[in-house]
């Protein structure tokens, strides 16, 4: 433990030992991991706020300078999903960041990874993937650049594939457990996910 403590640069003695343990309960991170979680949390406040990083909010815009999130094309969504800002301006706590850190961890379950990426392309928040959602989750993935981005026949061919691929019931929609049958046949999914 004294190690560990030395490792985080002292920040384990500003997190409660019954706190640790709780997010330990919580998340799929170790002790070591949460640790680091906070000391790169708290790194990312001013100085004279350190000390009560598990109190205080990061705005967004400190939060999409972590190397995760820099070059993500979903970071905005990320940052939305996972923030619990009553003000909406989708900044984090220390627990939104851990709750971020424990989905994208390696030992999250299929399910859990699933849950979210369905709630990060649901870019309208309504519960179910359509035509729109699918097509910004398309162009998200293949870039803003005029050279990179598909054309209008060649978008809709791709939302009526993955349309007929998906949409168990044909309504014209996915929804949540469309979404997690399609990435129940993808093994590499939670290896290879891009929000993770």
């Amino acid at each position: 433990a004294e190690a560990a403590r030395a490792a985080m640069g002292g920040s384990a003695s500003l997190l409660p030992r019954d706190a640790l343990r709780e997010y330990q309960e919580l998340t799929f991170l170790s002790k070591q991991e949460i640790l680091l979680a906070y000391k790169r949390f708290s790194e990312l406040l001013p100085k004279e706020e350190r000390k009560n990083a598990c109190s205080t909010r990061v705005p967004k815009s400190q939060i999409l300078t972590l190397p995760e999130l820099r070059a993500n094309p979903f970071q905005h969504q990320i940052c939305r999903v996972f923030s619990t800002s009553e003000a909406r301006d989708d900044s984090m706590s220390f627990e939104d960041f851990l709750d971020m850190l424990s989905v994208f961890s390696d030992s999250a379950t299929l399910d859990i990874k699933s849950h979210y990426a369905f709630r990060i392309f649901d870019f309208d928040q309504d519960g179910i993937l359509d035509r729109n959602d699918l097509e910004k989750l398309v162009n998200c993935l293949t870039g803003q650049g005029e050279e990179s981005r598909l054309n209008s026949t060649e978008m809709e061919q791709l939302i009526r594939n993955i349309l007929e691929e998906s949409d168990i019931d044909k309504d014209g929609t996915i929804n949540l457990s469309e979404f997690q049958h399609v990435i129940s046949r993808c093994p590499d999914f939670a290896r290879y996910s891009l929000i993770c």
